[in-house]
């Protein structure tokens, strides 16, 4: 098998185990978190892509990388990056922390889609063992990162439920209090 059939595989499986694991194990607690909290769990994720300036670095990816991948990957990981400590350390705010979870997501996205295009007409998966250390990074790390900036953006156009009165608020529908026995004397 080519290096570039083995690279497409990676591509195409990358998204297969990060998603059965996401649907098992992210997603239910993200549905029933508060917005402000799962929105904070993404962004701490993506606040990690200053990573992607490793494109940049020689002697991690190779020196035949086509030329034209490298600085748009490393600098809109960059910039998602920056977005998303942008949003958490306003979260304090909300007229600066939703602005800067949609920027976050909308950048992080629209570097992503870009970074697919130009491996495509790039031949990136020609290329793929230039990519060196940083081969993981569209396998592994890119899969989460688009499944991430879907769920974010899906938590920010779904209408919020409506709080269930707590079980024991007597004043919310005259419910029974669930308190033991020795702490209702």
């Amino acid at each position: 098998m080519s290096p570039a059939t083995i690279f497409n595989i990676h591509l195409g499986l990358g998204y297969v185990p990060l998603l059965l694991c996401f649907s098992a194990y992210i997603w239910p607690r993200l549905r029933l978190m508060d917005s402000v909290e799962a929105q904070r769990a993404i962004a701490t994720l993506h606040s990690f892509r200053f990573f992607g300036l490793v494109f940049l670095l020689p002697g991690v990816v190779g020196p035949n990388l086509p030329s034209g991948f490298a600085p748009f990957a490393a600098y809109g990981d960059f910039a998602t990056g920056l977005l998303a400590m942008l949003a958490l350390l306003a979260v304090r705010w909300p007229s600066i922390f939703w602005p800067s979870v949609v920027a976050y997501n909308l950048v992080g996205i629209v570097d992503l889609v870009v970074d697919y295009y130009h491996g495509v007409v790039l031949d990136l998966p020609s290329f793929a063992g230039q990519l060196g250390a940083t081969y993981a990074i569209p396998i592994v790390y890119v899969p989460l990162l688009m499944i991430t900036h879907i769920a974010a953006f899906y938590l920010l156009l779904r209408t919020q439920p409506k709080a269930a009165p707590a079980a024991g608020d007597e004043r919310a529908g005259g419910l029974r209090s669930l308190r033991s026995p020795s702490s209702a004397r």
